[in-house]
């Protein structure tokens, strides 16, 4: 057995086994496990060892505390665990979300890609103790020999074909239409799910109601109302955000999706214009209070395709460019933006997603 400091790595080859064992302090943030995953490899993790928080009635392991009030209005690092729960995540992407592993966690690696393991807090808590947590890893069964990936061809009139953006119910030109995803209702709603979006709410009586079951739940409430846009003649199909509760109010991930009036070979097609809010703004229509996005769409735009990437369930990407690419303009609200022009398409597969 070879020992580095805390971590102690035992390789058996011939198995296709690699175990590690990690002392995992709270305040170290992620942690390398140094474990490499492959797509479909065998990971079981167990954890032991107790923290106590000085504002805890009790001590807790690493299934954490249970969620309480105060914990809707925590900057956790996954907000459906408690704090002091341990989590672990695949690769240091921005859009890689971590999935909880409390006391034992067993299951497959969705895609490739180094492990790093956390506990869930913030970053002002300090809490006595650590955790102590064996890795096992067996590597999946070499893959067969890689072959070209066919997807129907997604042609130049088919593109602009879609409006280049969408507009308020007044008709006034909003956000860059800037992804386009193939691929059936049930396997966009897993995709998303499996890379952390969540619906929102379509009016702010639904806002209420469901704000109160989450403080009921004492769930972190990240699904505010979302202004209705309009593409195709009508509303959006879905509306999605991803947000840390305590900044949910002025920031968060977000975009808007519709079903297009076509196929794509016989495979669904959507529609979407997403964007990343950053605070507030003056609404310019009516001098009123708006979010202000990143001025820079295609930020919001790669987040996307980096989230869905993480899934495991995407078959390729791409990019393409209109005949008539908009590269800078003005919000529905007066906000400039701007844009390379190039609007990402992604093909979806079926697949069991990420934990």
């Amino acid at each position: 057995m070879i020992r580095t400091g805390l971590l102690c790595i035992l390789l058996t080859p011939l198995l296709g086994l690699q175990s590690r064992d990690l002392d995992l302090q709270p305040a170290s943030g992620w942690v390398d496990t140094g474990v490499d995953l492959k797509a479909g490899d065998a990971v079981q993790i167990s954890a032991t060892g107790q923290l106590q928080y000085p504002d805890a009635r009790q001590s807790n392991g690493p299934e954490g505390l249970p969620r309480g009030y105060k914990d809707l209005i925590r900057n956790l690092l996954l907000n459906d665990a408690g704090r002091g729960t341990v989590i672990g995540r695949i690769g240091t992407n921005a859009a890689a979300r971590p999935f909880s592993i409390g006391n034992e966690y067993s299951g497959k690696a969705w895609i490739a890609g180094r492990l790093y393991m956390a506990v869930n807090q913030a970053s002002a808590d300090q809490p006595n103790g650590s955790y102590h947590v064996e890795i096992g890893i067996t590597a999946a069964a070499p893959a067969a020999a890689a072959q070209n990936v066919t997807v129907p061809a997604f042609t130049q009139s088919l593109l602009d074909s879609i409006p280049t953006r969408v507009s308020d119910p007044n008709g006034a030109p909003g956000d860059r239409v800037n992804f386009i995803i193939v691929g059936s209702q049930d396997q966009l709603q897993a995709a998303l799910k499996a890379a952390g979006w969540v619906t929102v709410d379509r009016s702010q009586r639904d806002a209420v109601v469901r704000g109160l079951f989450a403080s009921l739940s004492k769930e972190a409430y990240v699904t505010l109302p979302m202004s209705e846009l309009r593409l195709f003649g009508r509303s959006q199909d879905f509306g999605y955000a991803q947000a840390d509760p305590l900044r949910v109010v002025a920031s968060r991930h977000h975009f808007r999706i519709w079903k297009a009036p076509f196929d794509l070979d016989g495979q669904t097609v959507w529609v979407g214009a997403g964007t990343h809010d950053i605070g507030f703004d003056r609404d310019q229509r009516n001098n009123g209070i708006t979010h202000k996005i990143d001025p820079n769409t295609d930020g919001e735009r790669d987040y996307i395709r980096d989230g869905l990437m993480q899934t495991g369930m995407v078959v390729k990407t791409d990019y393409i460019t209109p005949s008539n690419p908009i590269l800078k303009a003005n919000t529905a609200t007066g906000e400039e933006f701007n844009s390379d022009g190039r609007t990402l398409l992604v093909y979806l597969a079926a697949g069991s997603g990420n934990p």
